[in-house]
C-alpha cells in the first residue's frame, strides 16, 4: 500500500506489551473512557516513511508523536486519554490518541450518502456502515474538539483549532475532510 510515491509506513493495532492481543481491540475507537492498561506495544506492520500521526492498519487506533500527543493534551484534555505505546525499534515517544466523547451529530440530510448495515446487530441499533460526504451539525458537538460520532464511530472528528495546530507540527499521515459545510452534490 502505497501513498503517492512513498510507501506507507504502517503499523499494527497495539496490544500488551507482552504482546497479548487486547478483549477488545476496538476499543480505540469505541468513545469511552479506558482503565489504566499498562505498558502498550505496537509492531510496525510495513516500513516506509515514518509520520507523526497514523492509525493503526486494522482498528484504526490514532498513534501520534509527543509533539502531536502535545497538541491533543494542550487543546483538548478533556476529551481524549494518551496512552504511551512502544514502537518497535523507535526510540521517538509515541501515544494512542483515545477520544473519550462520542456526539450524537450526524446530519444525515447534508450527508451526499449514507448507507446503514444491511443487517442491523441488535447492540448497534442504526449504525452506519459508511458515509460519503460526511456533514455534521456543530450545534451538537457539545464543545468537544475530539470527538467519535454515535452510529459512526470510525470517524475521529477534530475542531479547527486542533487541525490546524497539527498541521503546523506536520509530517501527519492523515488527511483531513471538512464536515461542516454543505457537500458538493454531483
Amino acid at each position: 500500500m502505497e501513498l503517492g510515491d512513498v510507501p506507507r509506513w504502517l503499523i499494527e493495532t497495539p496490544t500488551r506489551d507482552s504482546g497479548e492481543a487486547f478483549d477488545e481491540p476496538w476499543m480505540f475507537a469505541d468513545g469511552r473512557i479506558l482503565p489504566d492498561l499498562g505498558p502498550l506495544a505496537a509492531r510496525i506492520a510495513h516500513p516506509g516513511t515514518k509520520r507523526a500521526f497514523d492509525f493503526s492498519v486494522i482498528e484504526a487506533a490514532p498513534i501520534v508523536s509527543e509533539a502531536i500527543a502535545n497538541v491533543f493534551r494542550t487543546l483538548a484534555p478533556n476529551d481524549v486519554q494518551l496512552f504511551p505505546v512502544a514502537i518497535e525499534r523507535e526510540s521517538e515517544r509515541y501515544f494512542v490518541v483515545n477520544a473519550i466523547k462520542v456526539v450524537d451529530a450526524i446530519d444525515e440530510a447534508r450527508c451526499r450518502e449514507v448507507h446503514h448495515y444491511d443487517e442491523p446487530s441488535p447492540d448497534y441499533p442504526g449504525e452506519y456502515n459508511w458515509i460519503y460526504g460526511l456533514r455534521i451539525d456543530p450545534s451538537k458537538t457539545e464543545g468537544a474538539h475530539v470527538f467519535r460520532l454515535k452510529k459512526f464511530k470510525i470517524a475521529f472528528i477534530v475542531s479547527e483549532d486542533i487541525k490546524n495546530a497539527l498541521e503546523r507540527v506536520g509530517n501527519l499521515g492523515v488527511s483531513f475532510e471538512r464536515v461542516t459545510e454543505a457537500p458538493v452534490l454531483h
